[in-house]
């Protein structure tokens, strides 16, 4: 369906292979439901690599980008909770991104999803023309349920004590594009077909499927309203 919100944190990340099975558990039981529990948060979605790096792919829709620099939200990211410390060390490969929703369409919510990450090449208005007419065709193909692009606002900027956590800078993206569906092969063959490294290197720059797209599956959500 339509994202909820005007804004979006999206973050995809590895996870040391000895540190994963507390990050599931961690990503559940902790992580998640505080966020959505924090002030102009609305939903929580986690994601699993079935193919694509890194492994895992998380975001969360806000009401607006701006929720993602509030003070309550960066109190948060300043008190990192003894499991949030433990867990956060392991990361790996973590790109995190701050998006304001341009576009989002769609009923329902897919199984899966394919994450493709961008750069425009030449003017925003252009860019966003030309993708928005592979998006209709997305949209139209089978299984696909929602189609949305978010554009990138950075990282959030400025230090925060989870983020020394990870050890190293965090990757953002400038475009995302996100394509949910109910079955994975026929997601592929949307991409296949419409989405094609060809197709996007028209007007995306630098564009490499292998390391710039994945397609993973969904494993957890939690709403605001879900939670007591």
């Amino acid at each position: 369906m339509a994202l909820a919100g005007k804004g979006v944190l999206a973050i995809w990340n590895g996870i040391a292979d000895e540190a994963e099975a507390d990050f599931v558990a961690w990503h559940i039981g902790e992580h998640i439901p505080e966020r959505v529990a924090v002030p102009g948060f609305l939903r929580g979605r986690r994601y699993v690599a079935q193919r694509g790096a890194p492994k895992y792919f998380n975001f969360y829709e806000t009401e607006t980008p701006e929720v993602l620099v509030s003070p309550d939200y960066l109190a948060r990211l300043n008190a990192p909770s003894p499991w949030t410390q433990r867990v956060v060390r392991h990361f790996r490969e973590t790109s995190r991104t701050i998006c304001r929703v341009a576009q989002s369409s769609g009923l329902g919510d897919g199984a899966f999803v394919a994450t493709l990450r961008l750069a425009a090449r030449g003017e925003r208005d252009a860019f966003f023309a030309s993708l928005g007419a592979v998006m209709g065709h997305l949209q139209a193909a089978p299984s696909i349920v929602a189609v949305h692009l978010l554009e990138g606002q950075g990282g959030g900027g400025g230090a925060t004590a989870e983020k020394a956590l990870r050890g190293e800078p965090d990757q953002t993206a400038d475009w995302i594009l996100l394509v949910e569906a109910v079955e994975a092969a026929p997601l592929e063959a949307a991409l296949s077909a419409h989405a094609a490294p060809a197709t996007l290197s028209a007007f995306a720059s630098g564009y490499d499927a292998a390391r710039d797209c994945g397609i993973y599956r969904l494993q957890y959500g939690l709403a605001r309203g879900q939670i007591a």
